[in-house]
C-alpha cells in the first residue's frame, strides 16, 4: 500500500532502481528478500514520501541505506532526507558499500543488533 505522501514519480523511479541495482545492493537483497533474515521482511526502493531508500523493514521502522563515492559530496542532501525519514518515524542504519562487499556477515550482524534493540 503506497504511503498517501508518496509522489508517483517516486514510484517509478523506485521500480527503476529495482532493475538498476549496484553489486553492494544485490549481495545485501541476497539475504535480506523473502524473509531472509531472521523472518524480517524488507522491501528494496522503496518509496517514501518524495524519497526511495535502498531497503526498509516498515513493521520495524529500520532502513538501511548504502552509500557510494557520491555520498561524501552530498552530505546536506543526505541530512535532510534522513530528518525527514526519522520524522516519520524511522531509524536509519548507513553502510558504504565497500563495507557490503569486503565484509558482508559483519553489516548483517548490525543489522540484526538495529532489528533487536536492546
Amino acid at each position: 500500500m503506497p504511503h498517501y505522501l508518496t509522489t508517483p514519480k517516486a514510484f517509478v523511479l523506485a521500480y527503476g532502481l529495482r532493475h538498476n541495482r549496484t553489486d553492494a545492493e544485490k549481495q545485501l537483497w541476497a539475504v535480506l528478500r523473502q524473509h531472509g533474515l531472521n523472518g524480517f521482511h524488507f522491501r528494496q526502493q522503496h518509496a517514501i514520501g518524495k524519497y526511495i531508500v535502498d531497503f526498509c523493514a516498515s513493521r520495524e521502522k529500520l532502513i538501511i541505506e548504502l552509500d557510494g563515492r557520491q555520498h561524501a559530496e552530498q552530505a546536506a542532501y543526505d541530512a535532510e532526507r534522513t530528518a525527514f525519514l526519522k520524522s516519520k518515524g524511522y531509524r536509519v542504519i548507513r553502510f558504504w558499500n565497500d563495507e557490503v562487499l569486503d565484509n558482508l556477515d559483519a553489516v548483517v550482524s548490525k543489522i540484526l543488533k538495529a532489528l533487536h534493540p536492546e
